[in-house]
């Protein structure tokens, strides 16, 4: 592992159904900082103490029962932000933050799960679909006014932004996470002041995917994936930026999340 910082998100799809596969995770990969999504853990059952015994003694973590829920597990000191927005006015547990303290200085970090969206792309007749909308509306808007620098963001955005973050454009318009109204807003919230650190690193124009559907029967053969992981970064970060990684071969491990992991390497 390169000297620096070596931060992993990964959209878990339950914490305590998966701690093996995140033990495994960690024993393999090493990370400093893992930020987690759809833990599914209300904060009374959060497993602590097993992620302590893993080396993660600085825990920020939010979650509910049965859906949404991140966390912040880290090997360097953090001190969780307060009083972040309730977005769109719901109580449900998509996004915690953290001033991470590094030998270079601190770095303020966000983990988010934003909404998945429902099946069908409108908002007048799918609720699920125009509350996405105006999350990613009202989380643009807030990042317009905070003041950005040594900023992370990472999470499950739940949009593939790019046509090569889906394995067909023409096929997928139409379809949840892969939408104009979609990613035209992720990407004015990127375009807010941050820069896409996996594209840092894999060109545009090359295919990159970080989920992969269990209706897949075969996922390596179909290759039917997208990109809804994503890690963002503000530009002074840009210097210090080592490696990125998406670990394909966690979607063949035992009780896979759909979801796989996704390092980004730092020299802070």
């Amino acid at each position: 592992m390169p000297l620096g910082m070596r931060l992993v998100t990964w959209n878990i799809n339950s914490l305590r159904l998966r701690l093996p596969v995140l033990e495994k995770l960690d024993a393999t990969l090493a990370p400093d900082i893992i930020c987690l999504q759809e833990t599914k853990v209300p904060d009374p059952l959060f497993p602590a103490d097993a992620l302590r015994n893993m080396g993660f003694e600085h825990l920020h973590y939010k979650g509910m029962k049965s859906y949404n829920g991140v966390a912040i597990l880290s090997r360097h000191p953090i001190t969780p932000l307060e009083k972040l927005p309730d977005w769109h006015g719901k109580e449900d547990c998509r996004h915690i933050g953290a001033q991470v303290h590094l030998p270079s200085g601190p770095v303020e970090l966000h983990d988010f799960y934003v909404p998945a969206g429902g099946d069908i792309p409108d908002p007048e007749t799918n609720p699920k679909f125009a509350h996405k909308l105006a999350f990613v509306e009202e989380v643009t808007e807030w990042f317009t006014t905070r003041k950005r620098d040594r900023t992370v963001l990472v999470g499950d955005f739940n949009i593939a932004p790019l046509e090569h973050d889906v394995w067909s454009h023409k096929q997928l318009l139409n379809v949840v996470s892969h939408t104009p109204p979609e990613t035209e807003r992720l990407n004015a919230w990127l375009n807010v002041g941050f820069v896409d650190a996996m594209r840092h690193f894999v060109p545009a124009s090359e295919k990159l995917y970080t989920w992969w559907s269990y209706r897949n029967r075969d996922w390596k053969k179909s290759n039917r994936g997208r990109r809804l992981d994503h890690v963002w970064i503000t530009p002074d970060l840009v210097p210090d930026l080592t490696g990125m990684t998406v670990v394909r071969e966690a979607r063949d491990w035992d009780t896979p999340s759909d979801h796989v992991p996704v390092i980004v390497d730092f020299s802070l």
